[in-house]
């Protein structure tokens, strides 16, 4: 016993930040479900909208991994001037904000946007983007780059030798394809499928946006309709409920599917793939011009509609862009915070800290905002709640992400330094100077960053909470949109869409020069 109080006594900050995770996480869950009215008080709409979530979580993810194994494949094997730049590039929407990339798939694939009218030049009658179809096109174009960096990762990780052996022995594109290509997508592909299944099993922006209907509600929204219109505090934790054991089964399923490709340590050669020729240059030519211009189009569409209205903009926009801001950077710190105190803790040899750290994947933005509204109701007003509140769950669910990226690092620290800073007697303020921040600038940056990015585009539990008078600036793009201010509504995008990479280079910048020192 003494022994471990010294323990917690030497670490109390990643004890206490587990400690609070885990409160929070765990408590709100506990108030959902001891609130929750049961699976009678559910309806048949709402038992489809269960089906529906499902339903277009599978959708999505197909069809999102099966178009990155071409994308991807092509990438793997041709070499062409800008490659690595438009890699970067199509991978921007996994830090776009949700309603940012939903303006642009309306303004290409909406009733008169550039697709509808492509259709009706070849005499076809226009495309609705509303419904179950504009959900499963606006999850492929999140997705889509996420998928297509897995399985590219994958190909990358097939040891150049193999291929040069293959080559060697004369095997053809096919053969290359049954003895290389198909162990390492059984490998990596069920991952990929089941990062997008599990991103598209809590969707609520874009059901927010482009679905709503009875046919086209997931969980999260119907949540969110049970929460706000129907003030059924009942239905919403029943459902919240359910929506929390659909991702925890999500992720019993992901750590037993995938099956080792085995190929083998290589020597590290950093040889590029000889691709086939003929015919097979054309196609991967097209694949890559055509994921380039799906994933490029409806931000390039954002940016000509709304940028020469920015200074138009009225001021109310400007003051939710501020507010957003400000939002967003507390966000980011709360999660570096609460991240390097876990990380170091779990360097230290507590791993159970790295389980408190990943509970935030089991609940949604909307299932612990409700958990909080339900705890918090006879406290203070929903909008006194709705700027606090929105913050801590934003520096919560960024925190799996950041933990993922910090962990090696800390790891490498602890190996590296650990022994010196110990025989330097280095400890305290002073360690965490000189040898902590600098060593961790780097991962410390890339995780600051995305996480602003992420907080900065979130338009979830702010709906729950927030009154008309203190909107965020995601929030305030979605009024204009519903009060068909599209040209306001563009120039607003464009300045979310700005702020947000803006805010992501920085972190990222900021802390490559603090590393360099």
């Amino acid at each position: 016993m003494a022994e471990r109080l010294r323990a917690l006594g030497a670490d109390p900050a990643g004890t206490l930040a587990a400690g609070a995770l885990v409160a929070l996480v765990l408590g709100t869950l506990g108030v959902v479900a001891v609130y929750s009215g049961g699976f009678g008080g559910l309806e048949v709409w709402d038992w489809r909208a269960v089906w529906f979530t499902l339903w277009q979580a599978v959708v999505s993810a197909t069809v999102s991994a099966g178009l990155a194994i071409p994308v991807a494949r092509a990438f793997a094997r041709r070499r062409f001037p800008g490659r690595t730049v438009l890699i970067t590039v199509m991978g921007a929407p996994f830090i776009l904000p949700v309603i940012v990339a939903i303006m642009g798939l309306v303004t290409v694939f909406g009733r008169s946007g550039l697709a509808n009218d492509l259709l009706g030049w070849f005499g076809i009658a226009p495309v609705s983007i509303y419904g179950w179809q504009g959900v499963i096109l606006a999850h492929v174009f999140f997705n889509l780059p996420l998928a297509i960096r897995m399985i590219l990762h994958g190909w990358q990780a097939i040891p150049s030798e193999r291929f040069r052996l293959a080559e060697s022995l004369g095997f053809s594109p096919a053969d290359t394809g049954r003895h290389l290509e198909r162990p390492m997508l059984r490998d990596v592909l069920p991952g990929a499928w089941l990062a997008v299944f599990l991103v598209c099993l809590t969707s609520f922006a874009v059901a927010l946006a482009l679905g709503g209907g009875p046919r086209a509600t997931t969980v999260e929204l119907a949540i969110y309709q049970a929460f706000r219109f129907d003030f059924d505090m009942g239905k919403a934790a029943t459902l919240a409920l359910i929506q929390v054991a659909l991702c925890l089964l999500a992720l019993a399923l992901s750590s037993r599917v995938a099956i080792p490709a085995g190929f083998g340590a290589g020597m590290d050669r950093d040889a590029p793939i000889r691709g086939p020729r003929g015919w097979r240059v054309a196609a991967d030519a097209a694949m890559i011009a055509l994921a380039a211009a799906f994933l490029l189009l409806p931000m390039l569409s954002v940016i000509l509609q709304g940028a020469p209205r920015i200074a138009a903009l009225p001021g109310p926009v400007w003051e939710a862009a501020f507010r957003s801001i400000l939002m967003a950077l507390i966000s980011a710190f709360l999660t570096l915070a609460l991240t390097l105190s876990l990380a170091l803790s779990i360097a230290r040899g507590r791993r159970w800290i790295e389980i408190t750290g990943m509970l935030p994947l089991v609940a949604s933005p909307l299932v612990l905002g409700t958990g909080l509204y339900l705890l918090l109701r006879n406290v203070a007003s929903p909008s006194e709640l709705a700027l606090p509140v929105t913050v801590i769950i934003n520096a919560v669910m960024a925190l799996p992400f950041a933990l993922r990226i910090l962990l090696p690092a800390v790891y490498a620290l602890f190996t590296d330094y650990g022994r010196l800073a110990a025989s330097l007697n280095m400890r305290g303020f002073a360690r965490m100077r000189y040898l902590t921040l600098p060593r961790l600038a780097r991962p410390l940056g890339f995780a600051g960053g995305l996480s602003a990015a992420l907080a900065m585009g979130d338009l979830g539990v702010i709906t729950l909470f927030a009154d008309s008078e203190n909107p965020t600036l995601p929030l305030k793009l979605y009024q204009l949109m519903n009060s068909y201010r599209m040209t306001d509504a563009a120039a607003c995008a464009v300045i979310l869409m700005a702020i947000s990479f803006a805010l992501f280079w920085a972190f990222d910048r900021g802390g490559r020069l603090n590393a360099e020192i």
